[in-house]
């Protein structure tokens, strides 16, 4: 079962900006402007590639899980997600001008779609949440075109039909909360069969969209304190959280 024809791209700006080593992990040093002309060109060029969000917690579960290691590191576009990853960036002496959260990138990508005609699939969360997102991205985003929902329950025996509905919907753009790592490898698994220009995996994106995550207020996004408010409203994210300053410390090794 093959998707669309898709070809092998690289990054085609100006100038190719040399990816941020954290602990192990390539990293991208981009703005959100940069993040977003780069997707809006991979889509352009029909590459089929993926694009990952890295914030701290991902960063430290790839040390221990080598194929999410692998994946990230094969990733065409892998953006600073989160305070934690722009402090150690700057931490191991390098220059990572912004945070480039998923959720924000997703909803630029929205945004611009109607005017560019993309096409866009939601992949993800409990049942019928997709569906609320799609209703919101109408809402907010005149004109856009969700070309499909499927939510993220499934098992195994299911995944060639899943596969099979993305395809036949022939999206720009793939965004799929199913979590990490399970979005990446999913994704990163599919991705010639799916044959989408561009697949990103973007955690409880849909379920904010949906209105079933609040997102952190403004001035605790702009404190760099998006994490805890998470862990607030998730108590069952507490153990999570501890790969935080487990993280710190591994930064401030690494620089010594």
């Amino acid at each position: 079962m093959k998707g669309r024809s898709l070809r092998l791209c690289l990054w085609e700006g100006n100038e190719v900006p040399k990816k941020i080593d954290i602990l192990g992990v390539k990293v991208d040093p981009v703005t959100m402007e940069e993040a977003v002309a780069q997707v809006e060109t991979y889509m352009d060029e029909m590459c089929g590639v993926l694009v990952a969000t890295a914030n701290a917690e991902m960063i430290m579960r790839a040390t221990h899980d080598h194929e999410l290691m692998k994946i990230l590191n094969n990733a065409a576009l892998v953006v600073p997600d989160g305070a934690g990853t722009v402090w150690a960036a700057h931490h191991l002496g390098h220059e990572m001008p912004e945070r480039v959260a998923g959720y924000d990138l997703a909803q630029e990508l929205m945004r611009r779609a109607p005017e560019k005609k993309r096409r866009i699939f939601f992949f993800g969360s409990a049942p019928g949440v997709a569906e609320l997102a799609k209703k919101k991205a109408e809402s907010l985003y005149p004109g856009i075109e969700i070309v499909g929902t499927r939510n993220g329950f499934f098992s195994e025996k299911d995944e060639p039909g899943i596969i099979e509905e993305i395809r036949k919907a022939k999206p720009d753009l793939l965004l799929a909360a199913l979590g990490v790592p399970k979005q990446e490898k999913w994704l990163y698994a599919h991705k010639d069969e799916l044959g989408v220009p561009v697949s990103i995996g973007v955690g409880g994106t849909l379920d904010v969209m949906a209105g079933d995550m609040k997102r952190a207020p403004r001035w605790m996004q702009k404190a760099k304190l998006e994490w805890l408010f998470r862990g607030m409203l998730q108590p069952k994210r507490a153990g999570r959280l501890m790969a935080l300053p487990k993280f710190v410390l591994k930064v401030h090794h690494a620089k010594k």
